[in-house]
């Protein structure tokens, strides 16, 4: 190649070289940055665990060396094969001629005592290229890479072709004698033969190395037990290589099965266990726990627990973050560069392609590096949404029973939903902090280059627009501050009537309880209707703050004499776009840093709760001692602050084995002592002592969603002996053979779809499974009938608990005999304890309680010769069940025939579930219907702003072009040209210009906030009303946790978010087509690249759109379980406790924590994909205006306009993969409008009143209840649970309903109050039929005391009264007949005495009696009974009874009771069986017929005291 030429300088250096030389030195300097781009993120990703340092590929073993190497429970053998040898020794050797080519130049510099090192350049660069690449080389030996790197792969080859190139011209020198042979030359062919080898073992890929795996241990799973067997894959981009990363070509494998058909939860790969939920809780957890105990008396910091977890994510994101900041100013920094070359002054030649390639890799550079920023934010939000959700988990799980009552599941449900999601999306405003005084010092340098000492005006105008914002922030953080506290307000109340759904509408409050609500949205929307509208102001500011920074810029330049030229202005314009962005987005940083630290605080103050004491119970390892709970100088308070006690000297003593029984009146404090045993009550001195584990059956069933057999298991391990006996025990079999899928029928919320007998049952077959050695059992028998009530006290406690310890709390005075202890209490204190026949002789309290059960036994009136003919069948009876059995034995008589064609049955359940009441949450697929978006955007003023935003955006986009037009027009090309016009009137143009646009900015944010809010609102209350509306049958088959997800996040979404997604849409819709205008208009030859680009564009967002719209529906889909577990957890923290079985449902949490991650990073990765792709087509755009400008002959174009276009140009990729990013994230949030319109669409229930069908006033004046052949089924594809009942209630008359648990009692009260519609038959009331007639007038003018007792927050005389109704005195009245009027009166505030969420701190017996209160207040003419008393005790019971015969003497009542003294003095009985009638008759009648059901469930009553006793 000749000698090299030398100059002064770099650049004259450069100028100097011939065409192949400078080739190479560019190629070997582009190299050289790419290869330290790749070691540096390989050393960031490195700190990430981003990369793996081997894959896992098993390959077959081949005889060359091998080395062994053993880490993580696998020994791995490395195969050294002969092309690995082969092209290390070739780097070797190329190296080896470079260091050749530089030692040889240096020997020739000193002896030529030359003083220019330029000489020397060229070989330094070759020399330090090749050390790079033969490190790069040897580097995959050690990181056990079966194939070689792309980038070095692509270098060898790329080198064999810059040989072949130099080789050629130097021999054509040679040829033409223009060059003489020199060592150059002489290393060049040398080198050719190992190139060429290294280029074919490029083309093959593979490095010659083998790595073979050897798995100690073969069979250790993949996955946890509860990850679907379907999704084995764990997602790609934990192994993914360099140009993998940099492209995110690891998601294509997933976007090409979306676009092929709807993605499902299980193409969606598993996350890397790095990546996984219980990695980050884990760290941060134990940062949180460090800061705690660092520093006790201090508030320990959550944000400081985060930063030490995450610094290291974060601070390799801030390295890509800053170098897009600086890469984004170099086109700025250059165009006055290129003005001036346009102009004619050309600084060296091919000048101004050297500039288009300068543009081009900075433009390059910054997509790359913005795709690795906004991923890694994701990300980065992501680990930290994962930790904090987990904390905030497994704080409720802990709660003590004061704090808990200070914050509802609503709220904690908000924690979750609204401040988590908050806190993780701040990740995306965290490096804005000090990346903002970083842009502000470049782009400050570059004004300072273009406009001098006017730059100091820059940054004090800059200080003046962030200051401005301060007052602006404080006002941001008090409304919301406001707007949460109003959204967990009306979440709390919405989750209680959510809940609760089934008495609003028994009692027809649905509608009182849904205006409460609108009231709550209210006060709700008018904070966001302040929030809202002050971001309209704020986004105002900021639009004009760069307009405001430019003006004063250039005021002070004139003012100050200095001229400004064309150049100069563009530089300073493109710099002032590009500060324009942080300057704009600052209002965002101040509101989201408001936002977060409120969140934040929020949080914190939540974990900070008191949790349950530690020392509440003391463990006492098995075998020390034979006293499995020992209670010392007890004393407990459900109010710590509080001077009374709840349970006061309880001294106590339990031997293994005992069984304990619990009696007392109502509120004596049962439930409570139960409490103290598990540790749930606050202690205020003394010493719980417990041994051995525990297991807890509570009062009021708690259910989970889910099967039956998991409910059963409850995270153990199936036996399938055991789980028989189990079942047998609990008197479950017959239930499970009624229910069309067995034991795999899927519960619905709370165990909606049970009734409370078989809830309960399933409960003590929980606690039964778990083999526990002491059983706390909380009044398990109130909710069965007699019969079976019986059967589960002996082969229950009896027999299969004949060997553990028990205390069970009872109302059933016939099952005390058989209790080894009984212990009486009165006002949380124990007044007795002994046996039944010591209690008894004792009298007192104890004999109470006796005699008024005998009593109620009495009052039976049964001759005792019908006793002595049902003998025979109770002793029957008795011996069937009473026969002792072992947990490992087979129940005799439980093992029919048929049992291995029921086991196949069952199997075959497990396949079919189509026809559940709880199906999977419904989920659209395709494409967003076009009624989506148009039903959005015509709920608000019917459409009518849609238009007015568009003509604000335009007029706002021309004005600015304007603007920048008219400053690069008017100014001066050069230095030294005449200006167009005076600077006063091109500042004056300018401003009028740039502040008009600004204007239309205003206008645009104020009428998307009114769209917005209109919009919400709207939606808001179409959803609640029809939610409202919907019948029971949608509550029976929805979990909560889904109704609340779209109330809740989804509605979020509307309120805050989709109105600012569509203006962005439109806004930079309208900017991208100002930019294609501008750069058409100076060179028209762009359209041509434009228009297939926007075809390509195009393509690729249908690509992508395929999967991102699945996948962000199943990521909403998959929100829902982890809202359902959190509402579920919280209201059984008790149960879950009691069983020791938080750390499994813990673990549940993470899990499903995972399964949302697992689409929701894929949807992330999805966007930046698209992204990615789209401003890579742009940048070649925008490059090929760049070529076609500088190659067009100087004087073709103006310059000022080229220097515009250009301006416009720098923006193109950011504008248009904002624009499809807009739109794909429009799209994606538009989803949520989607699951709102599905709720709007429910069918509603029969209307409330039916205006030209409305009874009489005094309807029902006779109760007479007339059924006609009755059929009713829960759902079509259900079996019938009525079959054909018809039968009279004559008006006036007191009629019991009695059977089985499940033969159909409730159903037909849920009949009678329409909560279910007939399948087929009449029901007629007092001669109109109910089904022509509305809902509250049916409902309005029947009362009903459900089974379950439920108060609402509030106030006692709210819930007794919540249509307000009746006066004080009327309210007192009835708290005096239902016996609660003097516990009100001790309280403080009397009638306005608290009720907290589900009324727990009442008793279950006492929010019975309130039940009863509201029935006495109604006073209407038929009153419905469902299992009203039992949660109470005899004596209260017949107590009741007194009252309602008294006060209900002229009403028809129809009571559904399992005590049948409640129902033995009834006018007639109905006798329920399998959902047909059995007997109907009056009770004489039917207890005369020796063979009747009714008369055996009378014997069993009577005679099972004795019989226990006995037994």
């Amino acid at each position: 190649m000749g000698s090299i030429s030398v100059g002064p300088s770099l650049l004259s250096f450069f100028q100097a070289l011939s065409f192949p030389e400078k080739l190479c030195v560019v190629v070997h300097l582009v190299m050289l940055f790419l290869l330290f781009l790749s070691f540096a993120s390989r050393a960031f990703l490195h700190v990430l665990f981003r990369v793996r340092p081997f894959k896992d590929d098993e390959h077959d073993s081949i005889p060359a060396s091998t080395a062994t190497f053993s880490g993580g429970g696998d020994q791995l053998m490395v195969v050294v094969g002969f092309w690995f040898k082969a092209s290390l020794a070739c780097c070797f050797y190329a190296l080896v001629l470079r260091i050749a080519v530089l030692v040889h130049e240096t020997v020739r510099f000193f002896n030529t005592s030359l003083e220019d090192f330029s000489l020397l350049y060229l070989p330094c660069i070759e020399t330090i290229v090749w050390i790079a690449v033969t490190f790069s080389a040897l580097q995959s030996r050690f990181n056990l890479s079966e194939k070689f790197p792309l980038l070095l792969r692509a270098w060898w080859i790329l080198a064999f072709c810059l040989c072949l190139y130099i080789g050629y011209v130097d021999t054509r020198g040679f040829m033409d004698k223009l060059s003489l042979l020199d060592f150059h030359v002489a290393a060049n062919y040398a080198a050719a033969p190992a190139l060429a080898l290294l280029s074919v073992v490029s083309i093959r890929g593979v490095s010659g190395l083998k790595v073979l795996r050897q798995t100690n241990d073969p069979c250790e799973p993949l996955l946890s037990e509860e990850e679907e067997v379907g999704c084995l894959k764990v997602t790609p981009y934990s192994d993914a290589g360099f140009f993998s990363l940099v492209t995110l070509s690891w998601l294509n494998s997933l976007l090409s099965i979306g676009a092929k058909r709807p993605l499902e939860l299980r193409d969606v790969p598993l996350m890397a266990p790095r990546d996984r939920s219980k990695t980050s809780y884990k760290i941060l957890n134990s940062n949180w726990e460090r800061l705690k105990t660092a520093n006790p008396p201090e508030q320990p910091s959550l944000t400081l627990a985060i930063f030490r977890s995450f610094w290291k994510e974060a601070a390799v994101n801030a390295v890509f973050a800053g170098l897009n900041t600086v890469v984004s100013y170099v086109g700025p920094y250059m165009i006055s560069y290129f003005v001036d070359y346009l102009s004619g002054n050309v600084a060296f030649p091919r000048e101004g392609y050297i500039l288009a390639l300068v543009f081009f890799v900075a433009k390059l550079l910054e997509t790359v590096t913005t795709r690795q920023w906004y991923l890694g934010v994701d990300i980065l939000g992501m680990h930290v949404r994962s930790a904090l959700t987990a904390m905030v988990y497994r704080k409720g799980l802990r709660l003590s029973s004061t704090t808990r009552q200070s914050h509802t599941i609503g709220e904690i449900i908000n924690y979750m939903a609204v401040d988590v999601q908050r806190v993780g999306d701040y990740s995306w405003y965290l490096h804005d902090i000090w990346m903002l005084p970083l842009q502000i010092v470049l782009a400050l340098a570059i004004l300072y280059k273009n406009v001098g000492i006017a730059s100091v005006a820059t940054l004090v105008a800059t200080i003046i627009s962030i200051v401005v914002t301060i007052p602006l922030a404080k006002m941001q953080e008090e409304y919301q501050d406001n707007l949460m506290a109003a959204k967990d307000d009306r979440m709390r109340r919405t989750s209680e009537c959510l809940r609760n759904m089934r008495i609003l509408k028994l009692q027809a409050w649905e509608d009182r309880y849904r205006l409460k609500l609108e009231e709550m949205r209210n006060n709700e929307f008018s904070w966001l209707r302040k929030a809202l509208f002050s971001q309209a102001f704020i986004t105002f500011i900021f639009w004009g703050s760069p307009i405001f920074v430019s003006v004063v810029t250039f005021a002070t330049s004139v003012l100050l004499g200095g001229q400004l030229t064309a150049g100069g202005v563009l530089s300073a314009l493109a710099t002032f776009r590009i500060l324009q962005e942080p300057l704009r987005n600052f209002p965002d940083l101040v509101s989201m840093a408001a936002q977060t630290k409120v969140s934040i605080d929020r949080i914190a103050g939540f974990l900070q709760e008191e949790e349950l004491q530690v020392d509440a119970t003391i463990a006492i390892p098995d075998g020390l001692t034979n006293i499995a709970i020992e209670i010392k100088h007890g004393e407990f308070s459900w109010d710590p602050t509080s001077s009374d006690s709840t349970l006061s000297s309880i001294d106590l003593e339990i031997e293994k084995g005992m069984h304990v029984a619990v009696c007392g009146v109502v509120g004596s404090g049962k439930s409570s002592f139960l409490s103290c045993i598990l540790g749930e009550i606050p202690k205020k001195c003394g010493e719980v002592l417990i041994s051995g584990s525990v297991a807890y059956v509570s009062q009021s069933a708690w259910i989970q969603s889910g099967n039956i057999e998991e409910n059963i298991l409850f995270g153990s391990p199936m036996d399938k002996q055991k789980y028989k006996n189990v079942i047998h025990a609990c008197s479950l079999k017959k239930d499970l053979e009624l229910l069309s899928h067995g034991d795999q029928t899927l519960i619905g919320d709370r165990g909606i779809n049970l009734s409370g007998g078989q809830k309960q049952r399933i409960q003590l077959a929980r606690a039964l499974y778990q083999d526990a050695d002491i059983y706390l059992l909380d009044d398990p028998f109130s909710a069965v009938d007699a019969h079976t009530g019986s059967e589960l006290f002996k082969e229950y406690i009896l027999t299969a608990l004949a060997n553990k310890t028990v205390v069970f709390v009872t109302h059933q005075v016939e099952f005390l005999p058989s209790a080894d202890l009984i212990l009486v209490l009165k006002e949380g204190s124990i007044i007795q304890a002994g046996k039944y026949d010591d209690l008894l002789q004792a009298g007192t309290d104890f004999s109470t309680l006796v005699s008024a059960h005998h009593e109620a036994i009495e009052a039976m009136d049964i001759p005792d010769c019908m006793f002595e003919d049902t003998s025979d069948f109770c002793r029957r009876s008795t011996a069937s069940v009473g026969t002792s059995y072992g947990m490992g034995s087979i129940p005799p008589g439980n093992d029919p025939p048929s049992e291995r064609g029921a086991i196949k049955e069952k199997k075959k359940i497990k396949r079919s579930r189509k026809k559940q009441l709880i199906q999977e949450e419904e989920r659209e697929r395709g494409r967003i219907s076009l009624k989506v978006y148009l039903s959005y955007m015509a709920a608000a003023y019917g459409g009518a702003l849609i238009p007015l935003i568009i003509l604000a955006q335009t007029a706002f986009q021309l004005l600015q072009i304007a603007s920048n037009w008219w400053m690069a027009w008017a100014s001066p090309q050069t230095k030294g040209d005449q200006p167009k016009t005076t600077s006063m009137v091109l500042l004056l143009v300018y401003m009028a210009l740039a502040f008009g646009s600004s204007c239309f900015v205003l206008i645009r944010a104020v009428l998307v906030a009114a769209f917005g809010l209109e919009a919400a609102q709207k939606l808001f209350l179409k959803m609640l009303r029809t939610i409202f509306r919907a019948p029971m049958s949608f509550y029976d088959s929805t979990p909560t946790g889904r109704i609340l997800n779209r109330v809740s996040i989804d509605q979020s979404v509307v309120d805050l978010d989709i109105p600012f997604r569509l203006g962005g849409f439109a806004s930079t819709t309208i900017q991208l087509l100002g930019i294609v205008g501008v750069m058409s208009k100076v060179t028209w030859q762009v359209m041509l690249l434009l228009v297939p680009m926007t075809i390509v564009c195009l393509w690729l967002q249908k690509y992508y759109m395929a999967s991102s719209r699945e996948l962000v529906r199943i990521v909403s889909i998959q929100k829902s379980p982890i809202i359902n577990l959190f509402g579920e957890s919280i209201a059984g923290a008790s149960t879950i406790r009691g069983f020791g079985q938080e750390k499994r449902f813990i673990k549940r949490n993470l899990y499903l924590l995972d399964c949302f991650a697992r689409p929701f990073f894929c949807s992330l990765a999805a966007i930046e994909w698209l992204c990615l792709r789209m401003e890579l087509l742009s940048t070649f755009a925008f490059a090929f205006c760049m070529a076609l400008l500088v190659s067009f002959p100087h004087g073709s174009i103006d310059p000022s306009m080229a220097g515009l276009a250009v301006t416009y140009g720098l923006n193109l990729n950011a504008r248009l993969s904002r624009w499809i990013l807009s739109f794909c994230k429009l799209e994606n949030k538009i989803i949520s409008i989607e699951r709102i319109h599905q709720y709007c669409q429910i069918p509603s229930e029969a209307p409330t009143i039916i205006d030209n069908c409305r009874p009489p006033p005094s309807w029902p004046g006779n109760g007479k209840i007339e059924l006609l052949d009755l059929q009713v089924r829960y759902k079509e594809n259900l079996p019938l649970v009525l079959h054909g009942v018809t039968c009279t209630f004559p008006g006036g008359q007191k009629v019991g309903i009695v059977g089985r648990t499940g033969s159909g009692k409730s159903t037909l009260i849920q009949a009678l109050f329409r909560l279910i519609e007939p399948e087929g038959g009449r029901i007629i009331i007092d001669g109109i039929d109910i089904s022509t007639i509305g809902l509250h007038d049916l409902r309005g003018r029947l009362s009903i005391i459900p089974q379950d007792p439920t108060l609402f927050e509030g106030t006692i005389r709210g819930n007794l009264d919540p249509l307000e109704e009746h006066s004080d005195h009327e309210v007192w009245q009835a708290l005096d007949k239902c016996q609660l009027g003097e516990v009100i009166r001790q309280k403080l505030q009397k009638l306005d005495s608290p009720v907290l969420e589900n009324g727990d701190n009442w008793s279950v017996g006492q929010r019975q009696l309130v039940s009863l209160g509201r029935a006495l207040l109604k006073q209407a003419r038929i009153l419905f009974l469902d299992e009203a008393t039992a949660s109470v005790d005899t004596a209260t019971d017949n107590l009741i009874q007194k009252i309602i015969r008294s006060e209900f003497k002229d009403c028809t009542v129809c009571t559904v009771a399992h005590r049948i003294p409640t129902v033995i003095d009834s006018d007639l009985v109905l006798v329920l069986s399998d959902g047909k009638i059995a007997e109907f008759d009056s009770p004489q009648r039917l207890l005369e017929d020796k063979s009747s059901m009714f008369m055996k469930l009378v014997s069993e009553y009577s005679t099972r005291s004795s019989t226990i006793t006995d037994t």
